[in-house]
C-alpha cells in the first residue's frame, strides 16, 4: 500500500515561521553581542543557518554558526562534535537549533554536551515540536506544535527554494 502524505508546511509558511523565531529570538537576546548558534548536523543546521541569515537581517547581534554532529540513533556511545572548546563556549549565549524535537533524545544529549561549560545562557529552537517527550526537555522558540500518532512520521525538506514539512 503506498504511503500517502499530507502537506504541513510549504515554503512560505517556513519562512514565516522562521521570521517569527528569529525575531522572538532577538527579542529575548537584544542585549547580546554575540550567540552561539549551534544546528544539529544535517537539517537542524541548515534551520540554524536560515536563523542565523535573518538575524543578520534584524539586529545586531553577532551570530557564529555552528555543527553539532550527534549520532541520533545511538547518542550514547558516540561523541558529540562541535569545532568549539568549552573554554571557547564559557560565558557564552547559546542556541540549539534542531527541525524536529520529537522524544527528546537528541536534543538532550546536544544540550549535555554544552552543560561543560559555565554558560550565560542556554536555549533550544526547533521548527516542529512533536511533543512525544520521553527526556525532559522543550523548545524554546517553536515554529509549529503538531499533535501526531506515535506512528506517524514528520519529513522536513529544505530542498533548494522549495521547503517542505510534511506529515507521512
Amino acid at each position: 500500500m503506498p504511503q500517502t502524505q499530507t502537506l504541513i508546511l510549504d515554503h512560505k509558511k517556513i519562512e514565516q515561521k522562521i521570521n517569527r523565531i528569529a525575531y522572538q529570538i532577538y527579542e529575548d537576546n537584544y542585549d547580546q553581542e554575540k550567540i552561539i548558534m549551534a544546528g544539529i548536523a544535517k537539517n537542524g543546521f541548515v534551520l540554524a543557518q536560515l536563523l542565523q541569515k535573518k538575524l543578520k537581517e534584524i539586529s545586531p547581534i553577532e551570530i557564529t554558526l555552528e555543527e553539532l554532529h550527534i549520532n541520533k540513533k545511538s547518542p550514547i556511545e558516540s561523541q558529540v562534535e562541535l569545532n568549539l572548546t568549552h573554554e571557547e563556549l564559557k560565558n557564552q549565549t547559546i542556541i540549539l537549533v534542531d527541525d524536529v524535537l520529537n522524544s527528546g533524545k537528541t536534543m538532550i544529549y546536544g544540550l549535555q554536551y554544552f552543560l561543560k561549560s559555565p554558560l550565560r545562557k542556554l536555549c533550544t529552537a526547533v521548527l516542529v515540536d512533536r511533543s512525544h517527550k520521553r527526556f525532559p526537555v522543550k523548545a524554546d522558540y517553536v515554529g509549529i506544535s503538531l499533535a501526531t500518532t506515535l506512528q506517524e512520521h514528520i519529513e522536513v525538506s529544505f530542498n533548494k527554494g522549495d521547503y517542505t514539512v510534511c506529515l507521512k
